[in-house]
């Protein structure tokens, strides 16, 4: 399992890359000179992509806490995970094309990355907990 997570982190540390570079030639190629939440897709799937499965590597060379269940919480945060970085990109593309958003998009964006965000959080409490139970 650790090469899973080893494999997991290198996966999400060349989208992370993808990302930097879309944000930095994309808003550049628009002239778009202001904040947009494009940036944020870079450093979210950085740390929660990356970093996390990282330490999921050495939480399981230290506590071998993984088991059946434990793939299915994978990848239900790996969804919550693309859904959050779904509506970064959404929020940063509308931002960068400077488009008026009716209440209705602007509230459907943010929940996207809500929901994104609940599905991840969960997950890793679920997770945090696991660890402990071998910990």
């Amino acid at each position: 399992m650790t090469k899973r997570y080893a494999n997991l982190a290198l996966v999400y540390a060349v989208i992370a890359m993808i990302f930097g570079v879309f944000y930095r030639e994309y808003t550049k190629f628009n002239q778009f000179t202001g904040q947009t939440n494009l940036s944020f897709l870079h450093t979210h799937y950085f740390m929660l992509g990356m970093f996390f499965f990282l330490i999921l590597m050495l939480a399981e060379k230290n506590f071998s806490f993984s088991d059946q269940k434990t793939g299915l919480l994978l990848a239900a945060y790996q969804l919550g995970l693309n859904i959050t970085g779904l509506g970064f990109l959404m929020r940063g593309l509308t931002q960068v094309w400077e488009s008026e958003l009716s209440r209705g998009l602007d509230a459907s964006i943010s929940g996207t990355a809500g929901i994104g965000h609940i599905v991840m959080s969960v997950c890793m409490i679920m997770l945090l907990l696991k660890i402990k139970k071998h910990a």
